[in-house]
């Protein structure tokens, strides 16, 4: 078996997931290794009114948070 890469960039423990070797994601698998990349920060976005107009070629889209 293949000794996994270590990475300086990988994550160490925390709160946010990493890919496990089943392919799911959970934080105890943030060990450090290359092969277990962190999948970031999550944010929820909220629901947004979008408006898209086009006047002889230039398209202005509004986007507006409810």
């Amino acid at each position: 078996m293949n000794t996994p890469t270590k990475s300086k960039s990988s994550p160490l423990g925390g709160k946010r997931g990493c890919l496990c070797p089943d392919g799911k994601y959970k934080a105890k698998c943030c060990n450090g290794d290359l092969q277990a990349q962190g999948i970031g920060k999550i944010a929820s976005i909220p629901p947004q009114q979008v408006t898209a107009t086009e006047v002889n070629g230039v398209r202005t889209t509004i986007r507006v948070s409810s």
